[in-house]
């Protein structure tokens, strides 16, 4: 066995998330159909589920693995669990093509796409295995006082509601 020559491995994000996903062989096709994500390894136990695979959406690196509940590791899917426990973010070039992608994939509308107060035109789906991802396109860099402003504008309909 040779050793590692670096500490961090090529072409993998010094921070990865790892997800916990029910039938992740088909989480994956959805990720390549919905996001254009590249499979780079996956690991299959005898028994078909996956014990490790590995994307990359662009410059980033996603780990997944199917539920080991033998092994009482603590991790289980959003399907399991009944809700998701983080979303994941993703930046694309053109949100609106993404978002209209990952729905005819499969997923579902939690909030359409618009542009919102920060810069960014945003929506936010759950895919077909539970899983949140919100999903954006940068369109504006502003200051701290410009985005302060532009919140309190956007929010002030909901303050105002919250006071009658």
């Amino acid at each position: 066995m040779s050793k590692a020559t670096q500490p961090i491995p090529p072409g993998v994000s010094k921070l990865t998330p790892y997800l916990c996903i029910k039938n992740v062989a088909k989480a994956i096709e959805f990720y390549k159909q919905a996001f254009g994500a590249e499979e780079v390894t996956r690991m299959a136990m005898p028994d078909g589920r996956i014990m490790h695979a590995h994307l990359r959406f662009g410059d980033c690196t996603l780990f997944l693995s199917d539920e080991f509940p033998e092994h009482d590791c603590s991790n289980a899917s959003p399907a399991t669990l009944g809700k998701a426990h983080a979303t994941m973010h993703l930046f694309v070039e053109d949100v609106d093509t993404t978002f209209s992608t990952a729905l005819k994939a499969g997923a579902k509308e939690v909030m359409p796409v618009a542009d919102m107060f920060w810069g960014d035109r945003y929506g936010v789906i759950v895919d077909p295995f539970g899983q949140p991802w919100s999903i954006a396109t940068h369109k504006e860099d502003l200051t701290s006082d410009e985005m302060r402003k532009r919140m309190e504008t956007a929010c002030a309909p909901a303050q105002a509601a919250a006071k009658s």
